[in-house]
């Protein structure tokens, strides 16, 4: 990581990198004894046992970890590094300009104006990255609805905040979301478009009155149908707020545990939305990065009724 500012005795990181440039993988050990000549073989062991070795993003301590075409083998000369664990969040991704993580369902993105502090995915982050250096930073990118769990981003440096924010279109190139909806979609696929507004009480609902709203355009598609749900993959053209929820009623199908847009049941008693992939061109390197997340297992319970039924099938 970056460490620009010393703080008192702080010794800052000092950290070499190598990236694998061939074709194939190639197990770590053997990979780094020839990506750093001048480090020999029980030095490397040694770095790798005390966890100061990360495979593009992941300390690593196998001397057999793969490392694929593209991936990138850090050295931290000065410490280990340091390792993240939450009960209510994952790392999926870090390097000097990004995080990305699999945000837990119920936790807020970030604070709210209400005054109340409660631990956030943001406040979790921020006290993550000044465990590597005081001077530290990590700011918000985008956000997930606090019900909403998934892939979520943030950016290490204002750098990386203002480019991935200035030309959010052009540099997010796919984010899906997966939900279970109530009832069965009959049509395999298709597009929902409408103007969304907000009231008072902070309702985002799609309005037919002209000149009010905002346009919002959300793409569906069934993955599996059973026992009586559906299992759906949406991508948005337009990042309104709540918009999928809003859409998958008017839809006539409801996401499962959403009754503020009329859920009849909660059954896994929480709201059924999951940001599932995230494709985007890295703010820096402007390298393609792409990460995906399985269904979760309380989703894909839903709808199995003895065999799991294909949208293909019917």
């Amino acid at each position: 990581m970056r460490q620009n500012q010393h703080n008192g005795g702080w010794k800052p990181d000092v950290i070499e990198r190598a990236e694998n440039r061939g074709d194939a993988p190639v197990e770590l050990l053997a990979f780094m004894t020839k990506a750093f000549p001048s480090l020999n073989r029980t030095r490397l062991k040694s770095l790798l046992k005390y966890g100061q070795v990360r495979v593009t993003g992941y300390p690593s301590p196998r001397h057999d970890t793969p490392v694929e075409p593209g991936a990138v083998v850090e050295i931290n000369h000065t410490r280990p590094f340091a390792t993240f664990k939450h009960p209510r969040m994952k790392l999926v991704y870090e390097d000097d300009d990004v995080i990305v993580i699999n945000k837990g369902y119920g936790l807020l993105s970030m604070g709210t104006d209400t005054g109340r502090q409660s631990e956030t995915a943001y406040s979790i982050l921020r006290d993550y990255v000044k465990k590597q250096h005081p001077g530290n930073k990590v700011f918000i990118v985008h956000r997930l609805d606090r019900d909403t769990s998934g892939l979520m981003m943030f950016a290490r440096t204002e750098e990386a905040k203002e480019a991935m924010q200035h030309n959010w279109n052009n540099m997010v190139l796919e984010r899906n979301y997966l939900a279970v909806l109530e009832g069965v979609v009959e049509e395999d696929s298709g597009v929902i478009r409408s103007n969304l507004d907000e009231n008072s009480r902070f309702e985002v609902y799609t309005t037919h009155q002209k000149g009010k709203g905002k346009l919002a355009v959300t793409r569906y598609k069934v993955l599996e149908r059973g026992s009586g749900y559906s299992l759906v993959q949406f991508s948005l053209d337009t990042g309104r707020k709540n918009q999928i929820r809003v859409h998958a009623s008017d839809l006539g199908h409801p996401i499962v545990g959403d009754r503020k847009y009329g859920a009849q049941a909660s059954p896994i008693h929480r709201l059924a939305l999951h940001a599932r992939s995230l494709k985007f061109a890295h703010p820096v390197t402007r390298k393609l990065m792409e990460f995906s997340l399985p269904v979760p297992t309380r989703f894909a319970g839903l709808i199995k009724s003895g065999v799991l039924k294909k949208s293909a099938d019917k």
